[in-house]
């Protein structure tokens, strides 16, 4: 280098070096992952899970959430976790969260839901994931009193999957948000699980669709702890799902800021209302997401 690039060279790092932190922070690329929801298709991941798989890689997805995993059998789509983790590696693909079916030991015992978790943490294990992720919670199971119930169970789910060396989430959907008495379900869990146990999933459709707080004023609220996102659209007429760019949300100006969120992974999803087919949404939404939206992650 000589004396004039030393220079020049210098003097770019005295500017940034002047710049406030945050903007200088957001000139740093994330490298995350291009996620997928497996759920999105999940009657064809039932059908040909290989199939399947290999569809949705060849979309450009890079790693993804699961769904249907049987803890008495220990499978994931049917295959052994052990098969599917090859079939993973074979394409060179991650699984870093899964969506579990805790909803129907919510009124079982302790000893019950327990025993489940812990073929959770095995499966994931296997799966080499980072989070298991507590999905749902039935119609009849919506009321404040459950929530709070509901509230003591994830914080001993979260004490026992942290104790395995992985991390533990709270998925929302729409219901979350609906008022009961002057109070919803959300606002208890945000205060009544410990965060440092307990982390969220934000769904960023159900937040646009239900709440009454913007995405950027839940993680202003609870910086560092949305540590996982779901991404899809809103159809303009009915509000149900739809394929990305085909809706209502207007992403560049309602996502908060990845790093003050916690974000490690995002998932594009799409639960039903395709326009032709599961398959054919998950290519589509890739596609408008890697044209359009990427470069904001």
């Amino acid at each position: 280098m000589d004396r004039r690039e030393f220079i020049t060279a210098m003097g770019i790092l005295g500017a940034a070096a002047a710049l406030p932190i945050p903007a200088f922070a957001n000139t740093k690329k994330h490298n995350y992952k291009f996620g997928f929801q497996l759920f999105s298709v999940n009657q064809d991941m039932n059908r040909d899970p290989i199939g399947t798989l290999k569809a949705v890689v060849a979309m450009g997805y890079e790693d993804f959430e699961i769904f249907g995993f049987n803890g008495e059998q220990g499978t994931f789509y049917g295959q052994k976790a052990a098969a599917f983790k090859t079939l993973l590696d074979d394409h060179n693909v991650t699984v870093s969260s899964g969506h579990f079916e805790f909803a129907p030991l919510l009124e079982k015992s302790d000893a019950a839901l327990m025993r489940f978790v812990d073929q959770c943490i095995e499966g994931a294990r296997t799966l080499n994931m980072k989070y298991i992720t507590w999905p749902w919670l039935a119609p009849e199971q919506r009321s404040i009193e459950n929530y709070k119930a509901l509230c003591e169970k994830l914080n001993r789910m979260g004490e026992r999957v942290n104790a395995a060396g992985l991390g533990f989430a709270y998925h929302n959907h729409g219901f979350e948000f609906e008022d009961q008495r002057g109070q919803n379900g959300y606002d208890i869990i945000l205060k009544e699980t410990d965060p440092a146990l307990v982390k969220l999933q934000m769904d960023l459709f159900w937040v646009m669709h239900s709440s009454k707080r913007s995405p950027k004023e839940l993680v202003k609220a609870q910086p560092g702890r949305y540590v996982m996102w779901h991404i899809k659209d809103m159809d303009k007429k009915t509000r149900d799902y739809t394929e990305l760019g085909n809706g209502s949300i207007d992403y560049p100006g309602i996502l908060p800021d990845p790093v003050a969120a916690g974000m490690e992974f995002y998932y594009l999803e799409q639960g039903g209302n395709f326009t032709h087919s599961a398959l054919q949404s998950a290519a589509d939404s890739a596609r408008y997401f890697k044209q359009n939206l990427q470069h904001l992650f």
